[in-house]
């Protein structure tokens, strides 16, 4: 997909000197923020779903890397953080280096994603976003997902927005209905989706067939790519398809949220036609 396919207009620099995504962090610090090391060890004891784990930067003592090391062996991503960054969105004053974001309920799995198909008798719809980082691109694409009936959404660990307090409200509550994964690979999680019979289609300005002109009726899942660069290389080689969506304005690029709209409700009209 072209660089500007997902185009999104900068925020003012004077407006936030810390930039968009760190002022979404700091829009979790009402919901799901665990600060200071004892609590980010026992949340991580307690298995306690963590979507990310920001540890300061140059900071390297035995605790810290401790938490760092659990954290990882959980499957959770660990991100070094400007401690400045910290202490802006610290609501106790007292971060300790370290500042946990809870995600709001359980990842599931992508077996979880078809077993839910196989129990509705449906073929699988899933939708990839390949490194979606605005939660509120995310939560609306949850929320498009669950009402278009599709089975679950994957995510890749890293350079991608979670199930964070900010995605739950944009979704308007479908993050409670929808299947949510998160894996370590997009590619890797792409060849198991093949291996279970799922062609996989991935959305790009320059495509081997229209959108409407793509069959969607069989086991699908599609590729939403990133905001700004869309699909990254190595999941686009790993794709079955590429589709376009037809833009006929002056405007050649759609927001991430409503490519993943347009092209599941293409698949919804497709699907009950066939039906």
């Amino acid at each position: 997909m072209r660089q500007d396919h997902f185009k999104r207009r900068p925020p003012a620099k004077h407006m936030d000197p810390y930039g968009a995504r760190d002022r979404e962090e700091r829009e979790e610090a009402d919901s799901g923020q665990i600060e200071g090391r004892n609590a980010v060890q026992e949340a991580l004891r307690a298995k306690r779903p963590i979507d990310k784990v920001l540890i300061a930067k140059g900071d390297t003592d035995a605790a810290l890397g401790h938490i760092a090391h659990a954290a990882k062996a959980a499957g959770i991503a660990v991100v070094d953080t400007d401690r400045r960054k910290l202490d802006e969105m610290s609501t106790t004053g007292a971060h300790q280096g370290v500042i946990a974001i809870a995600a709001v309920k359980e990842y599931s799995t992508i077996e979880d994603i078809l077993n839910i198909a196989r129990e509705r008798g449906e073929a699988p719809l899933i939708v990839l976003c390949d490194e979606i980082s605005d939660p509120h691109n995310l939560g609306a694409i949850i929320r498009t997902a669950e009402c278009a009936g599709a089975h679950g959404v994957i995510l890749p660990r890293r350079r991608s927005a979670g199930l964070t307090a900010t995605v739950a409200k944009t979704s308007a509550g479908a993050v409670e209905y929808m299947a949510v994964a998160r894996v370590a690979n997009l590619t890797n999680a792409i060849e198991e989706l093949k291996k279970n019979g799922v062609w996989v289609y991935g959305t790009a300005a320059e495509a081997d067939a229209g959108l409407y002109e793509t069959d969607l009726t069989g086991a699908a899942a599609i590729v939403i790519g990133s905001e700004g660069s869309g699909m990254s290389r190595l999941v686009s080689e790993s794709c079955d398809f590429k589709l376009s969506i037809p833009m006929t304005g002056k405007v050649s690029s759609l927001n991430a949220s409503v490519s993943a709209a347009v092209v599941l409700y293409e698949a919804v009209r497709q699907r009950r036609t066939k039906g």
